[in-house]
């Protein structure tokens, strides 16, 4: 196993919404993970809508402080870092978004969008940094004169390729990819897989590759992540998910993967209810509500420890 490039302890985070008469409720948006990434692998985080998928990305990349807990990059803590040491550590961690045309400035052209990164931490001349722009272009497979064009004049897998050379241009170890292919169709989301892979190749990238599909976590990442209400309850190699011992809602989340065969009979949904409000996370194991295995009381009373199953594998699951 190669050396955690990062790694979160504890980590928590809560909102305090306002009420009609000042405070109101507290929301749990991530609640006590605990993840590492080695250097050079795609870890997946999957789960519904909701679940706290991007605020834990935002507070990985310091864009959120957290309730409580610690953030760890190449063995530094991130909470310890003054405005510019956490400037610097800021190169070494990059975002694509999930929506390529919102994260671009319509009102720059690509040059100056792309230069933006270097002309931030004061690297490079100016035409050393058209150079730079040009490079990355054709890195992203866009040819140099893309360069005096507004993101409007560009499809959306093209944006999103503009988004990854954005990321790209600091030279960074960590990326995070937060659903940067559920607005693409379908064809196009497997040429900015593809693109993903080979950059990562390329450069030695570690990636953080956020979805709600789990067939593209499949295609894409070779672990999983799967969190639920601010949890995470399962994590494991992307093979475990075909061998079974899986917590009953990663179950769920896999029959409800839909099947391009119109001969097999209907299936029902998997679960049953709606997710709670994370206003109201249930006591005990968050998913008992609507677990099929759940055993009352104890599923109602404890809340599950993520213990591991087998080398690699842990589950939140009291009858695992």
């Amino acid at each position: 196993m190669s050396t955690a490039l990062l790694e979160t302890r504890d980590l928590w985070r809560t909102f305090r919404l306002a009420g009609p008469w000042g405070r109101g409720p507290e929301l749990t948006a991530v609640a006590g993970v605990n993840l590492a990434l080695s250097e050079g692998e795609t870890f997946g985080l999957v789960g519904e809508s909701g679940c706290g998928k991007s605020t834990l990305a935002r507070l990985i990349l310091a864009l959120l402080p957290p309730t409580r807990g610690e953030i760890r990059f190449a063995g530094q803590n991130l909470l310890k870092l003054n405005k510019a040491g956490l400037k610097a550590v800021r190169r070494q961690m990059q975002i694509i978004f999930q929506d390529p045309y919102s994260s671009l400035n319509p009102r720059m052209t690509v040059a100056r969008l792309l230069e933006e990164p270097f002309v931030i931490h004061g690297l490079g001349t100016r035409a050393e940094r058209r150079a730079w722009v040009a490079e990355l272009l054709e890195e992203v497979g866009l040819a140099p004169e893309h360069a005096e064009r507004y993101p409007h004049e560009f499809s959306g897998g093209q944006r999103q390729r503009l988004g990854i050379a954005r990321a790209l241009a600091l030279k960074p170890r960590l990326i995070v990819a937060d659903e940067p292919v559920s607005a693409l169709d379908v064809s196009i989301q497997a040429q900015i897989l593809n693109l993903l892979a080979e950059l990562q190749t390329r450069y030695g990238l570690t990636y953080l590759f956020i979805s709600h599909d789990l067939s593209v976590i499949s295609q894409a990442c070779s672990r999983v992540g799967v969190m639920y209400l601010g949890r995470l309850v399962e994590v494991a190699p992307r093979t475990a998910l075909a061998r079974g011992y899986l917590h009953p809602y990663t179950q769920a989340l896999l029959q409800a993967v839909p099947l391009p065969d119109p001969e097999l009979p209907y299936r029902p949904p998997a679960l049953r209810g709606d997710p709670p409000s994370p206003l109201a996370v249930p006591s005990g194991c968050p998913f008992h509500p609507r677990c099929p295995e759940a055993r009352l009381p104890r599923c109602q009373a404890e809340v599950p420890e993520l213990r591991e199953i087998a080398p690699g594998h842990r589950v939140a699951c009291h009858f695992r």
